[in-house]
This record gives C-alpha cells, structure tokens and sequence, in this order.
C-alpha cells in the first residue's frame, strides 16, 4: 500500500472534529435591519421581493417569484456587491457550488398551475410558470446569475433544511467536488405558502407562528486558522437531547428558541423578533453567528451555536467558532 494511501486512511480516520469556514455572508429579511440583530452597521431595512430591483437592478428580474427574489438579493449582499451592480459576465466557475435550502419557495406557482389545470385544462397554464415549477429553480437560479457552474442542488427537509443543507455543502467540500459553496436559506410570505405552513402546525396541534419572508446567504471554504469555523451535529430527535448539549457546552450565545437555551448567557429568539422563517431558519442563523463573531459580540468566548428545528422534524444544531476546536461534545459532534 502506498504511503499516500496510507496518509489518505489516517486522515479520514483522524478524530479531530471536520469543520467548514464562512467566509462571507448576507442576510436579507424584508423590513429587518440587521444592525438592530448584531449591534453592528447596517443599511436600514431590506427591501421586499416586489422591490428587489433596487438592490439587484432590473434586467433579468421578470417573472421571478419572490423566493427567488429574495434569495438572489441575499447572495448579492453575501458578495458585498454595491446597489444594482451586476456579477462580472465571465465563464462559469466549475469549483463553485450553490445549495438552497426552502421548503415553500414555489408553491404559490405549483398553486397556480394546479388550480389552471382544474378550470380549464393545460391550456390556460402559462409557458412562463414552467422554470418555475421546477423544484430546483431558486438554486439553478442563483447559479445562472452569478455564474457558478458547480454542482447546484435544493434541500426541502423541513424544520432542519437549512441546517441540513450546511450539512450538504460541507459533503460538497469533502469530496473534493466543489472549492467553495454558496449556501442559502429563503422562504416566502405569501398567502399561499403562510396557508400551508399554518396547516403543517394544525396537523402537529400546535398555534402557528407567522411565517416571515427572509433569505440568508453564506460561502462556506475549508477551513483555515482565521476564519469563522462551523462544526454541524448531528440531527437529535427530542429538545430534551439538545438541551443536554447545551448544557454540557455552555455556550455565551445561543441562536434558537428559547425553550432551548437554559443556562446561556445571551440568548437570540428570531422567531419571537421577527417571526418563522422555517427553510430559511439554520442558513439565517448562521450568517447572524458569523456576523456576531465578526463583531466580537460573544464576550467571554468566541463561538456561538445556532439551533434548529421542531418536534415534528427533529433537531440540528450548529457551532460556529473564531476558532478550531479541539473537541466538540455530544451531541454537537459531527458524524464521521
């Protein structure tokens, strides 16, 4: 057997926790100014979907759903691009990836198309819905856009998607398919997806909070010694069992809900500032964690974990770190 080979087996075997870094981010929550979320400057309130020109420009905008409109606008905001900029037109680039985590980003045109095809038949379905009712469109989307010819791919897992598709990047990047991705988080709020959501809750007997559009954007790289490391967990199937890491970590900040967060110092409820974002909700999360980071928000410790995640659907939970760590408890390590 090779030395390679050999080197090769020791490195996957090695016990030593596997992390991704976020290396850029943006967050694009309609009517929330993100500086009221991490202490830092911000840019006054995002502009909603039907507004999206202001930031993206107008050109190419036509016929895209709001998901879609939103998503782009945070990725925009991620690459620190200045108002109506456009992306450099150049070839695509092969090594970089994008994942989109949402679980109703279509649904008002599959709605749509649904309720055509009873009334009259196929018909009354209109050629420009077609790009649309494709699952993938948000993903596919953010890679035409911005010219980024990796592998794209949508995550709709429910409650956990965005952290799942954090998880989904990092498999990316282990696998040597992809030398960076783009991940992101959206949702939006229209009728027929606050609708749906709101029965999702009804079958699960719970009230359902308000389900609000946002979009978050994080470019996760391997990682390096000074970047903002995410360790992902493993998925736990009661808050109980969260709860247990939580305890045993300590962290100074925690991203989730509150039922969660016993014994933290600071704890961030985004459901109780600015209502569920549901798909969006881990990728949110995490961006507001880098920021924080980046703004040395976290006193005592540079690290902070973000939680998602329902009894119906499980728990995730991620750390992101100013720092590599050395061991990662249970049950916030991840799976070999």
């Amino acid at each position: 057997m090779s030395t390679e080979c050999l080197g090769s087996i020791a490195r996957h075997r090695s016990p030593q926790p596997r992390a991704a870094a976020v290396t850029a981010w943006g967050i694009h929550v309609p009517g929330l100014d993100v500086a009221g979320l991490v202490g830092g400057r911000g840019s006054g309130p995002a502009c909603p979907p039907e507004r999206a020109h202001e930031l993206l420009g107008r050109k190419k905008l036509a016929f895209k759903e709001p998901a879609t409109r939103l998503a782009l606008c945070a990725v925009h905001r991620a690459f620190k691009l200045p108002p109506e900029a456009r992306f450099p037109e150049r070839a695509p680039d092969p090594r970089t990836a994008v994942v989109v985590s949402s679980n109703l980003g279509n649904v008002a045109t599959i709605h749509g198309i649904v309720h055509a095809l009873r009334r009259g038949g196929i018909r009354d379905v209109s050629p420009l819905d077609a790009p649309n009712a494709s699952s993938n469109v948000i993903a596919s989307t953010v890679a035409l856009w911005f010219r980024l010819g990796g592998p794209n791919l949508m995550v709709c897992s429910g409650a956990t998607s965005g952290l799942d598709a954090i998880a989904c990047a990092q498999l990316l990047l282990r696998a040597g398919r992809a030398d960076r991705v783009v991940v992101v988080g959206v949702e939006p709020g229209d009728e027929i997806a606050s609708r749906l959501y709101a029965q999702r809750a009804g079958v699960h007997g719970k009230s359902a909070p308000a389900l609000h559009a946002a979009a978050a954007a994080v470019l996760l790289e391997p990682a390096t010694a000074s970047c903002k490391h995410v360790y992902l967990s493993e998925r736990v199937s009661s808050a109980a069992e969260m709860r247990a890491g939580l305890d045993q970590l300590r962290p100074p900040v925690v991203i989730g809900p509150a039922e969660l967060a016993s014994g933290t110092a600071r704890l961030i409820d985004l459901g109780a500032s600015i209502g569920d974002t549901y798909g969006a909700s881990g990728v949110l999360q995490i961006a507001i964690a880098a920021a924080l980071i980046e703004a040395q928000q976290p006193e005592t410790s540079p690290s902070v974990v973000a939680i998602s995640g329902d009894e119906a659907d499980g728990w995730r939970a991620a750390i992101v770190n100013g720092e590599r760590l050395r061991d990662v408890p249970k049950p916030f390590r991840s799976p070999a």
